[in-house]
């Protein structure tokens, strides 16, 4: 079992960033590929970022791609979502999951899942 846990979530304007954090207990993280995934409300969740378990590759939705940035620290058993010029459509609770690998943009591929941390993005 991985229990996961995000932070860094709040408000910020458009434009900002905003570094989002999850950490991990329960078992190591380099057993695992990680995602970042957000739900917007009246909206379905949507993938956003994803990182190999290895690190050496990174996946992200078009929406996102050129401003936000997926890593993992081994050692701190950590993962990160650095957002960059954030938008209001970028509004949305933020969501970490660990799985096995595969293909990292599907939710389905994901065992383990946070709770949540809330980004809002004023206009």
């Amino acid at each position: 079992q991985v229990q996961l846990v995000e932070s860094g979530g709040g408000l910020v304007q458009t434009g900002g960033s905003l570094t989002l954090s999850c950490s991990a207990s329960g078992r190591a993280l380099y057993s695992y590929a990680m995602g970042w995934f957000r739900r917007a409300p009246g909206k379905e969740r949507e993938f956003v970022a994803a990182i190999t378990r290895s690190g050496g590759s990174t996946y992200y939705a078009d929406s996102v791609k050129d401003r936000f940035s997926i890593s993992r620290d081994f050692d701190k058993n950590m993962v990160y979502l650095q957002m960059n010029s954030l938008k209001p459509e970028d509004t949305a609770a933020y969501y970490c999951a660990a799985g096995p690998g595969g293909r990292l943009e599907r939710s389905t591929t994901y065992n383990f899942w946070g709770q949540g941390t809330q980004v809002t993005v004023s206009s």
